[in-house]
């Protein structure tokens, strides 16, 4: 079933797909291949085969059940656009969210070169917001041109854990930008001036900003707990999202 979601941004998480193949360095410390072989051990239903990708079409119907409208974030255990994942499944996937105008999804792929491929000849539903991990410069600002390029509702990038200063970001037609740092023991550290370029860069182009999480790495560049170091930046919380003119255009 879809399951109410600790992710600060949306609601309910729906996973229609399990499992993924790391391809860039924000994969190394992957929270859902941990949670994945945690499920694995506990005997949890569709986590069988641990961390390897896995379809679920079983799943498909369960927004269909809710009538209440819904943040989803598709996907928080895999990547939906993932090579091995079949076009036909994703179109069944895309006509769940059409039959569902009343939910929001959130999709979120490190595989954005696929976007335009896929959505070359098929319209991206009105109620979908579509995002790419954008972790460092080298893989992840290409991402956004491939973004950019599907007509979307809403484009927003999950910077993610944020690995280096990523200097200066085209943000033409993006609306949302959401920052965070890595968190767990092997964390790699986040530094408050990688924050602050992009923070700079999202309010002078009139983009959302929305800080996630410091992580294990404080603001002051000592590790502690992910909760005691917070969710303020610049002594304040930052919680934007894109403006409802864009939501109901």
């Amino acid at each position: 079933m879809a399951t109410q979601s600790s992710i600060e941004w949306t609601e309910q998480t729906w996973n229609p797909t399990t499992g993924c193949t790391k391809i860039s360095p924000g994969c190394k410390n992957c929270y859902a291949e941990t949670m994945a072989h945690r499920l694995h051990a506990m005997g949890a239903s569709g986590y069988e085969q641990g961390f390897a990708l896995s379809l679920h079409p079983e799943r498909l119907s369960q927004p269909l059940k809710r009538k209440k409208p819904t943040t989803y974030f598709v996907n928080s255990m895999s990547d939906l656009f993932h090579e091995d994942i079949p076009d036909n499944f994703l179109d069944q996937v895309m006509e769940v969210i059409r039959q569902t105008p009343q939910h929001t999804y959130q999709i979120l792929t490190k595989r954005a070169d696929r976007l335009p491929r896929y959505f070359h000849k098929r319209t991206c539903p009105k109620n979908v917001w579509l995002g790419v991990s954008v972790e460092d410069q080298h893989y992840g600002l290409p991402r956004i041109d491939h973004l950019r390029q599907v007509d979307a509702q809403i484009r927003f990038l999950s910077i993610e854990p944020l690995l280096e200063d990523l200097g200066s970001i085209d943000l033409d037609g993006i609306h949302w930008v959401i920052v965070g740092g890595e968190s767990g023991h092997k964390a790699r550290p986040m530094r408050s001036e990688w924050v602050e370029n992009i923070q700079h860069q999202a309010e002078d182009a009139g983009v959302a900003f929305f800080f996630k999480q410091w992580g294990t790495w404080g603001a002051d560049g000592i590790k502690r707990r992910k909760k005691a170091n917070g969710r303020t930046f610049k002594g304040k919380t930052w919680n934007d999202t894109p403006d409802n003119d864009l939501l109901f255009a």
